[in-house]
């Protein structure tokens, strides 16, 4: 459990930096803010870009991979709806955000600096299969559902399902993760191999891809602190770090799918909540706190819950 407890904490520390060089003013939260747009514009697309274009895909077809993290999705969504209507009495809106926190995972800043390290190249094709689904089902599921609640809970009319659906299938195609994966997938169907200096500069780019992301998600974790909803956002936080990562990989087992895809799933959906909860919370004005405190727990709780499922699948 050492050995894996401090191929694990690395991550956390560098998180950990990140928060501390904000939290005493040695950088201004500005420069966080240059930092994760450079991770998530410049850097980790090019990782993507490489890793789909270099890629073996022996392994076979994606959608194994896909039914086994999306089940487990599903499942821990649900639970954190159920548990903020029913059991906390809120209404369908903070469910709706309830479900998001639950089950929408970190998966580019801490997802793969993880499985990069922890599973390696392998595992990191896992991941960017994943990716090349995950952002669009998740960003299309949490915008549709939360403007269904919307509509119920206030009464008002909606935008229409082709107009909103419109509207994030245009912030997906602008996306730099999109565009990275769809590059990568080229070349890779056009077998053309990457070579000279335009191979060594994406893989200095590509290097820098994960301790800036960590770095970066320390300094935004200023932002954010336990902003209130702690009863709720414990439940959140539990789903996510607990609840999540034991049905993907019940899932993979059910499905078959190998060793190391089945670590970087269940290590991928292990890690803290996502930015993406706050995102949303911020587009319909509700949840606020509850994104906030899920993000922060998640986060500080993650060494712990991360090393014990990267302990349980070594």
């Amino acid at each position: 459990m050492s050995e894996v407890f401090l191929n694990v904490l690395p991550i956390f520390i560098l998180i950990l930096t990140g928060w501390l060089v904000v939290r005493f003013g040695y950088l201004k939260p500005a420069v966080g803010e240059a930092l994760g747009e450079f991770v998530f514009r410049v850097a980790v697309p090019v990782l993507l870009f490489r890793t789909i274009a270099e890629a073996d895909f022996r392994e076979g077809s994606p959608w194994p991979l896909w039914l086994a993290y999306f089940s487990g999705v599903a499942v821990t969504w649900t639970l954190g709806h159920l548990a903020a209507t029913f059991c906390f009495g809120r209404d369908q809106r903070m469910g709706v955000l309830a479900g998001v926190s639950s089950a929408f995972a970190n998966t580019v800043f801490i997802g793969l600096p993880l499985v990069s390290r922890v599973v390696g190249e392998e595992g990191v094709v896992a991941l960017s299969i994943l990716l090349s689904v995950h952002l669009p089902v998740m960003m299309i599921a949490g915008t549709v559902f939360m403007e269904r609640a919307e509509r119920k809970t206030s009464g008002k009319p909606g935008q229409g399902l082709v107009r909103l659906l419109a509207g994030v299938a245009r912030n997906l195609v602008r996306n730099p993760l999109v565009i990275g994966l769809a590059l990568g997938a080229l070349f890779h169907l056009l077998g053309q191999p990457l070579g000279g200096p335009a191979k060594s500069v994406v893989d200095q780019l590509a290097a820098v891809a994960a301790p800036a992301a960590l770095i970066s998600i320390g300094m935004a974790l200023d932002r954010y602190g336990l902003a209130g909803n702690t009863g709720l956002a414990s439940v959140t936080s539990a789903l996510k770090l607990v609840v999540l990562p034991g049905t993907v990989f019940a899932a993979c087992h059910l499905l078959g799918l190998s060793p190391s895809w089945t670590a970087a799933l269940v290590l991928t959906s292990s890690v803290p909540t996502g930015v993406n909860a706050w995102l949303i919370a911020n587009h319909f004005n509700v949840g606020h706190a509850l994104a906030s405190s899920t993000i922060t727990l998640t986060t500080a709780l993650g060494v712990v819950s991360v090393s014990a499922w990267a302990y349980l699948l070594m």
